[in-house]
């Protein structure tokens, strides 16, 4: 059975966006472009209700390649119980309360048991420092908490 991997928005951003001038988003860019190219199958992909809305922002042509490339992936619905630890998350201090639509990002895929969440938003979601908060708050909750990543971490066999 593959690894099942959840798939946050600004992975897709970075996918299908024009190359960037700025060097290290450049390289986020080339990095997820080669994932998406030479790893993704050996996954089982999902989004959320969340990433299918962030998507749909912005100008027409990159909001068509983004939901191109999300018609590969699966949608998982944002249901009440992942509401309920996004916002377990944000009370108990695990993400800030700016970051509420990440913390539904990480709920969603960990009340459906996938084992990957993969994203370059290093900010509030894949950060070492929030880490242990964001495990701790899961497990409380009867949880199993996702592996955070960014799609570099998952080019390696």
């Amino acid at each position: 059975m593959k690894p099942k991997v959840y798939v946050e928005t600004t992975v897709v951003s970075y996918l299908t966006a024009w190359p960037s001038r700025d060097v290290i988003v450049a390289a986020h860019q080339q990095v997820t472009d080669e994932w998406w190219r030479t790893k993704r199958r050996l996954f089982k992909l999902y989004a959320s209700q969340l990433v299918l809305r962030e998507a749909q922002a912005g100008d027409d042509d990159k909001v068509r390649r983004r939901l191109r490339a999300l018609g590969e992936v699966e949608m998982l619905e944002v249901t009440e119980d992942a509401l309920a630890l996004a916002e377990d998350l944000v009370s108990k201090g695990a993400l800030p309360r700016k970051a509420a639509e990440d913390a539904i990002h990480i709920a969603v895929a960990v009340v459906n048991g996938l084992d990957y969440l993969i994203t370059w938003n290093c900010k509030h979601i894949a950060n070492a420092r929030m880490r242990d908060k964001i495990e701790h708050v899961c497990r409380a909750k009867g949880h199993e908490p996702v592996i955070i990543c960014t799609p570099e971490e998952l080019l390696e066999e």
